[in-house]
């Protein structure tokens, strides 16, 4: 084999990589950003049920109160998991963007050589 043709095929395998990398960090960020969605509408202030009676009405907003927060802690540890989750897939598909610029650059010196 040549260096030309070994070089094209290590810039195919680094593409498919770097299609992967990309791949993954595309489905981090989707999940991230739904769990953000999540904690936002629980967030938002519920509206108070107008036609029940105030202790009835009470009891219904603490209840609510009471589940939101503990909901709110979980999206936010999950949060936390997929932002660091975020964060690797982001490295890993920069580390393969380099390698094919890399490889690019490789082949168009070995293209000006000959």
């Amino acid at each position: 084999m040549t260096k030309a043709k070994d070089l094209g095929r290590l810039a195919e395998v680094a593409q498919l990589m770097l299609d992967h990398r990309l791949g993954r960090l595309h489905s981090a960020a989707a999940e991230l950003e739904r769990s953000r969605a999540q904690l936002a509408a629980i967030n938002r202030a519920a509206r108070p049920a107008e036609d029940l009676a105030p202790v009835i009405a009470e009891k219904v907003a603490l209840t609510y109160d009471r589940w939101a927060e503990a909901r709110r802690s979980e999206l936010n540890l999950v949060i936390a998991r997929q932002t660091a989750g975020w964060l690797d897939a982001q490295s890993d598909a920069q580390g393969a963007f380099g390698r094919v610029q890399a490889l690019q650059g490789l082949a168009e010196r070995l293209k000006a050589r000959r």
